[in-house]
């Protein structure tokens, strides 16, 4: 389902919440607030992520400068029944709307909140996600205890959570197009090799977008997909140009921004919920709101497995939920 808004949402305000080794990589400058254990003070992984969800919700409520809180909230993350966002914002007392879209959650709940308010039905409203290494290797590889070898194609799963609050109020980062991903599956069974079995998703929302959008990938200052990695990246750029839609230097990962992955020695890149929404909210709305984006796609890409699926050999299907944020509503 593609959607151009009429009236169009704006990003009234975000936070960004990592961990140490996102801290040390490429845009770790930029991040608001971490944590150097990645424990943030509490007793388990999986608290701490709840944790992470707390400080960036609140962190964004506190910059939107108006009295009225969200009318409701869409938040997700990579946990079983999305324990990390019921525990971190039940506090809050908003509407609450829990999403399982593995990697793709943050665009899927900010595609949502811009429903929301884009139709009249809520001022403003909140999309929340996050993941935490040590919580999603527990659940769904091998607790961290196992040392277990990691093979090339692997990603490191992000320490993060980005809020983002969603407003009928005009402001600099606005969304003017939305698109809802189908489900895909490439027969990938290797959970260590995300970005593959991400790659058709991705690759079916982009030209299913630009088809309906009667648009053409050189008309955006950037491109981006989260997170594919570098295997599945390599993979979009190979069969997006065979079928004459050719992604070039604006095209770009945010599971490749995250990290050096040289000297960081993180193999594909990074992934998880909070990869993509760590990259927006530190890095990609500052730059639309800055003016220097003016065009921007976002498309949250996840795979949509869960432990049982993987103990029982099935392959990995996935799906690539797509946001265009313009700046200003594009005037130049």
């Amino acid at each position: 389902m593609y959607i151009k808004f009429e009236n169009r949402p704006s990003v009234l305000s975000y936070y960004a919440v990592a961990g140490r080794k996102e801290k040390e990589g490429p845009i770790g400058h930029l991040i608001e607030e971490f944590s150097d254990d990645d424990r943030f003070f509490k007793d388990t992984w999986e608290k701490a992520e709840s944790e992470m969800q707390r400080l960036a919700f609140s962190g964004a409520l506190s910059k939107t400068g108006v009295k009225n809180a969200p009318e409701c909230v869409f938040a997700g993350d990579l946990m079983n029944q999305c324990t990390s966002s019921n525990y971190g914002l039940m506090g809050f007392e908003i509407p609450y709307v829990g999403l399982y879209g593995a990697c793709s959650t943050c665009a899927e709940s900010i595609v949502l909140a811009s429903l929301a308010v884009s139709s009249g039905y809520a001022k403003s409203a909140g999309a929340v996600t996050s993941s935490h290494f040590c919580s999603a290797e527990r659940q769904f590889r091998f607790p961290l205890e196992y040392g277990g070898q990691r093979t090339p194609t692997s990603q490191r799963t992000v320490t993060a959570s980005g809020a983002f609050v969603i407003s009928d109020k005009e402001c600099a980062a606005q969304i003017s197009e939305v698109m809802f991903g189908t489900v895909r599956d490439g027969g990938i069974k290797d959970i260590n090799n995300m970005g593959a079995a991400m790659a058709p998703a991705a690759i079916d929302t982009l030209c299913r977008y630009f088809e309906k959008s009667c648009t053409k990938p050189s008309e955006f200052d950037l491109i981006v997909t989260g997170d594919l990695g570098y295997e599945g990246y390599s993979i979009v750029k190979e069969l997006m140009a065979k079928r004459g839609m050719k992604l070039g230097d604006n095209y770009n990962d945010c599971g490749l921004i995250v990290y050096d992955r040289e000297n960081q020695d993180m193999h594909a890149g990074g992934s998880g919920c909070g990869c993509s929404a760590l990259v927006l909210a530190a890095k990609i709305l500052p730059e639309i709101e800055a003016g220097k984006l003016r065009e921007v796609l976002f498309i949250g890409t996840g795979a949509l497995m869960s432990p049982s699926s993987l103990q029982q050999g099935l392959s990995i299907p996935a799906v690539a939920h797509l946001v265009r944020f313009s700046h200003l509503k594009g005037e130049k």
